[in-house]
């Protein structure tokens, strides 16, 4: 769902130093909201891919419209970039009780099927 330069950017991140760890604190970030999301990997993934222009997936038994899709794709997205960006800032010291707690806030509507 973040590519490693729209991570990078959004990190303010202008040298390829870091790559390798900007690229697994993404990968770590998006499971961690899939997690959150109570998203498997599949649903993940096809929520993403219908941002790219794939058909409207199924997310746990229910058929959801284009739409809604694509809000819960937008609030993935939001929600992943922040744990990022929390995960980077704070590797040193990182409260994970604190980001999975904001987590649940920002993922609510996702998490309890209302999107």
């Amino acid at each position: 769902m973040i590519t490693l330069d729209e991570a990078k950017a959004y990190l303010r991140v202008d040298s390829n130093f870091e790559d390798a760890l900007i690229a697994s604190l993404t990968v770590s970030a998006e499971a961690l909201c899939a997690n959150v999301a109570r998203l498997s990997k599949d649903e993940w993934d096809a929520v993403a891919a219908y941002a790219n222009g794939d058909e409207i997936p199924t997310i746990r038994g229910q058929e959801k419209t284009g739409s809604e899709i694509l809000q819960m794709c937008e609030i993935l997205h939001v929600s992943a970039l922040y744990a990022l960006s929390y995960m980077y800032e704070h590797r040193e010291e990182a409260d994970h009780h604190d980001l999975v707690l904001t987590l649940r806030n920002l993922l609510f509507a996702v998490r309890e099927g209302v999107v």
